[in-house]
């Protein structure tokens, strides 16, 4: 049978890991090739319950996707930036209302970072189902590719975190698996991000923050490891701690979704994105993620079945009656991200939001 051959592809030229001495989160790690027996899985899911307790992050390894693969991905996650005009990417820049999902490209300078200061990163999301929207001619040839990215990163890695979920729940292995089946728009999806290097008075003006800290609002978010440091976790000693670049590693963390449906014992992890060391700061930085939602109908109230919820107690974010579906819940946040106008909490360098009766919080 004869090989298919890849399309030609741009190489994209990543900066050179920092030789900066950060303060890093300890993060566990979380072996992939290790799932074969049920004891295995028993040991994986412990280790990932202490994981989300103790940070909300943890890296994945030997997840089966090669690092050429992995560097091919990198190419052709610049192509929807470099090799597409302004006016190409205006015309796929449209934000849908009733689903908080953007229609391709988030442009730059559509948030409000903060003190009058606009963000300078761009991304386009891309269905798992990439037939369900339109895509910038340069994307096209690549498209089989980024589909087949998509359900390599759903069926092999999504799917293997949440049955160690399940199982650190004590509930049967599928119970997660079941509600992320993700056939409805944006439930599931490739996202390419391209931070830009901004002026000297823009970083000034926000202490450094080009994204402020925050939570995602779905399940669970997969992210590829690169070497621009810049993303920071907030440690439950209320210190900032930057995430490590492991090379071919994933970055998972969980979000809004999870905290729900755990009665707050998997939080959303607070993080955020700053500038890099000096000696990265005049390079772009750029993120290949993986974000994934329940399905759009599945109330987000907790797994009161869980014998582990039992036991340590469950603190519901809201009363059952008035929960949110995922589909609400992430609309509101989208639609209100970046363009809502917060108010000061009480807390230092916090800002707040209230979407559906509930606070969200944003942290500088």
């Amino acid at each position: 049978m004869p090989v298919a051959t890849l399309p030609p592809v741009p190489h994209y030229n990543a900066a050179p890991p920092t030789k900066a001495d950060l303060d890093y989160a300890d993060l566990a790690t979380i072996d992939l090739s290790k799932m074969e027996s049920a004891q295995d899985r028993a040991r994986l899911a412990s280790q990932v319950r202490d994981a989300l307790l103790t940070h909300g992050f943890f890296y994945v390894i030997n997840h089966g996707y090669s690092q050429s693969q992995g560097n091919r991905m990198f190419d052709i996650a610049d192509v929807p930036f470099s090799c597409v005009g302004d006016e190409e990417k205006r015309s796929y820049s449209d934000i849908d209302q009733e689903t908080g999902w953007y229609q391709a490209y988030k442009l730059r300078q559509y948030w409000h970072i903060d003190a009058g200061v606009r963000d300078q990163l761009e991304y386009i999301n891309i269905d798992r189902n990439v037939h369900k929207q339109g895509h910038p001619e340069a994307l096209r040839p690549f498209l089989p590719e980024i589909e087949e990215f998509a359900r390599f990163n759903h069926v092999n890695v999504l799917f293997a975190i949440l049955r160690l979920i399940a199982l650190s729940l004590e509930l049967p292995e599928d119970a997660l698996v079941k509600i992320h089946n993700c056939n409805g728009l944006g439930e599931a999806f490739v996202r390419f991000i391209k931070y830009h290097p901004r002026s000297a008075e823009d970083e000034q003006k926000t202490k450094n923050v080009w994204l402020k800290g925050h939570t995602d609002s779905g399940s669970i978010t997969i992210l590829w490891s690169q070497p621009v440091a810049a993303l920071q976790i907030l440690g439950k000693d209320n210190k900032w701690r930057w995430v490590k670049h492991v090379e071919n590693a994933l970055v998972v963390n969980a979000g809004d979704a999870m905290d729900f449906l755990t009665g707050g014992y998997y939080k959303g992890t607070i993080h955020r994105v700053v500038q890099p060391p000096l000696d990265q700061q005049q390079h772009t930085r750029l993120g290949v993620f993986y974000f994934t939602m329940t399905d759009g109908d599945v109330k987000l109230v907790p797994f009161y079945e869980s014998p582990v919820l039992q036991r340590v107690g469950i603190n519901p974010r809201c009363e059952d009656n008035v929960a949110p579906t995922m589909l609400e819940w992430r609309r509101e946040r989208a639609n209100g991200y970046g363009r809502t106008e917060l108010r000061p909490s009480r807390e230092k360098g916090v800002e707040e939001e209230v979407i559906n009766g509930m606070v969200v919080r944003h942290y500088n």
